[in-house]
């Protein structure tokens, strides 16, 4: 009888408390806004925080209780887009699709190496030794932290050199904030002849340490028609908003520096050189 009493007082309490936490939840409940779990379903659920966001979750719950627009995510399509905005009853934003590119041709075979490298595979970690070990101080380290850091398999080594496989990449951006190069570009989705060097070298130098290397003999700028390429600290650039890809620059440059990334097939073979008369 002693171990009854206590017993039915505490299972009395259990109750009548149980019975007042759920009361109080129906009571204090913040209902949660539906269009957070819709745009979630929408999302690409890639959590790569490329839009600045812990992933895919926070983003959602930002582009509701913050007003934070749907396109900075890269990841997601125009479709994805079109569906959050119908969500959220807003209408679709302009988002230029863009893709990442390696502006660099040091393969083991273009460029010259310092030194043997037996550390930890990381480029980070090659880059603290005298900036890695190609003789070109701009090109790729060869490493494949890019390629680890990319959650979508579309970073791959070739000879060396890292590259981009474009119908695997999503424009998430991880990659260009990973080498510690800075050779890995956002680009528009539909550009194509784009200068694959980044060495800011004099021309002697620079081909020296690299077979095909820019060497800022202006050849480009000169036979431009639409003014879209300018040689800047010995490196040519093209403004991808002038150019019209007519190739013409390609054609001119004596390094094969230049070619139509979109179209043709890596690794870029060097043109023929033309036959002097």
């Amino acid at each position: 009888m002693s171990i009854i009493v206590p017993v039915a007082v505490i299972s009395g309490l259990g109750l009548f408390f149980g019975i007042g936490l759920a009361y109080a939840s129906k009571v204090f409940e913040v209902k949660a806004d539906e269009r957070v779990e819709k745009i979630k379903e929408l999302l690409p659920g890639a959590n790569c925080g490329a839009c600045g966001y812990t992933g895919c979750d926070g983003f959602a719950e930002a582009i509701v209780n913050e007003g934070v627009p749907s396109n900075k995510c890269p990841v997601s399509s125009k479709e994805i887009l079109s569906a959050i905005s119908d969500v959220m009853g807003l209408e679709e934003g302009d988002v230029s699709q863009m893709v990442a590119r390696v502006i660099c041709q040091g393969t083991w075979t273009n460029a010259d190496m310092k030194y043997d490298y037996d550390g930890i595979h990381d480029c980070h970690a090659a880059n603290q030794l005298a900036g890695g070990m190609s003789q070109c101080y701009y090109g790729c380290i060869g490493l494949g932290s890019c390629q680890h850091a990319c959650p979508f398999g579309a970073i791959e080594m070739v000879n060396g050199l890292a590259h981009i496989i474009p119908e695997k990449c999503k424009g998430c951006g991880i990659c260009v904030a990973e080498c510690p190069k800075g050779i890995i570009k956002m680009v528009p989705v539909l550009t194509g002849y784009t200068v694959l060097c980044a060495n800011h070298e004099k021309g002697g130098i620079a081909k020296k340490n690299c077979k095909v290397s820019c060497i800022g003999c202006m050849k480009c700028q000169k036979v431009c028609p639409n003014d879209a390429i300018m040689v800047k600290e010995f490196l040519a650039e093209i403004d991808f908003e002038k150019c019209v890809n007519c190739g013409k620059c390609a054609e001119v440059c004596p390094q094969s520096t230049i070619h139509d990334a979109m179209h043709e097939r890596f690794p870029y073979e060097p043109r023929p050189k033309e036959a002097k008369a």
